[in-house]
């Protein structure tokens, strides 16, 4: 088959042939891949950093997709541990990682938001109890994650959303999707802070896109403005563009109700996030969240990889 296929973690995938994986076991089956997003999770695959990578090579990269089975069924799934990733014309789906998509459903339109909305439903499902009318920041509001996870939060129920982040356009975007205030993360140290203490010192979550030097300059802005500090403010880390660490003073923990967590995998089970994965996709087919897809052939997979988005957009390779 063909595939995307990277050969090296400092080159693009190149479009190149590659066995095609077989099924194992009675819940695997082959499936016919229809569309494929490239997500910031793919590409952190291909280039060995993510946290996950086991540094063989070659590879195909890819972590979800939407195929067709022999059957004509319609799947939306999540690929398995130990088979090549779904960047190609073929992919192996464990049934246990994959969902029945209606008919009628647009495959790159799930393809393309999937994943990035993962992130914040299976967050404020799975890891907090989001409550009626709630208070939450979107750190990382600007990418793709952050748009969709601002648009999650109001759907689910927050009542006053702050979308914070560095590109000045895509702050607009998400004004338009449902941000009650924005904060521009450019700008001098005190200047971002105190933007952020006017705006979002008393949310009760924070859907955290960045770490790094934003989330350190981010946490005591926040927490020093509180206006009850022993109300509890949910951290729920789940990207890291920022930076991969951070320094976090003792005394925020003991002068404030700091509950920071994760949000990804290992931190929610494999069946969990499976288990959210038939509501979101309905809310996707049906148009509750703006998407905006910009399709390429899986043939062009190197010119994908540098190609130029518009705000909002995301990349999704197309094999056929």
């Amino acid at each position: 088959m063909h595939a995307a296929v990277v050969h090296s973690f400092a080159t693009s995938p190149r479009f190149d042939v590659f066995d095609t994986p077989e099924p194992h076991g009675e819940h695997e089956m082959l499936v016919d891949v229809l569309a494929a997003g490239l997500h910031p999770r793919v590409r952190s695959a291909a280039d060995g950093s993510h946290y996950t990578s086991d540094g063989v090579l070659p590879l195909v990269p890819g972590v979800d997709g939407v195929g067709r089975t022999a059957q004509g069924e319609l799947l939306y799934f999540v690929a398995t541990d130990d088979a090549p990733g779904t960047m190609a014309e073929r992919a192996v789906v464990d049934r246990r990682r994959a969902i029945v998509l209606p008919d009628g459903t647009d495959p790159i339109a799930v393809a393309a938001a999937m994943n990035p909305a993962m992130s914040s439903w299976i967050a404020l499902r799975r890891r907090v109890a989001l409550r009626p009318g709630a208070g939450v920041l979107v750190l990382g509001a600007t990418g793709n994650a952050g748009q969709l996870a601002v648009q999650i939060a109001r759907h689910l129920g927050a009542g006053h959303v702050v979308a914070a982040g560095r590109d000045g356009e895509r702050l607009d975007l998400v004004s338009r999707l449902g941000a009650d205030e924005t904060v521009s993360l450019l700008g001098e140290p005190k200047e971002v802070a105190d933007q952020l203490a006017a705006s979002a010192a008393d949310v009760d979550v924070v859907v955290d896109y960045l770490w790094g030097p934003a989330a350190e300059q981010a946490m005591p802005a926040l927490l020093t403005a509180r206006a009850e500090r022993g109300k509890a403010l949910t951290w729920i880390q789940i990207g890291s563009m920022a930076g991969t660490e951070i320094t976090l003073p003792s005394f925020l923990l003991r002068a404030a109700n700091l509950q920071i967590m994760g949000s990804g995998q290992g931190s929610v089970t494999t069946a969990g996030i499976v288990t959210e994965l038939p509501s979101l996709a309905a809310e996707i087919a049906s148009g509750t969240f703006a998407v905006d897809p910009l399709v390429l052939p899986l043939s062009e997979v190197e010119r994908a990889w540098s190609a130029p988005t518009a705000p909002g957009q995301r990349i999704v390779l197309a094999p056929r």
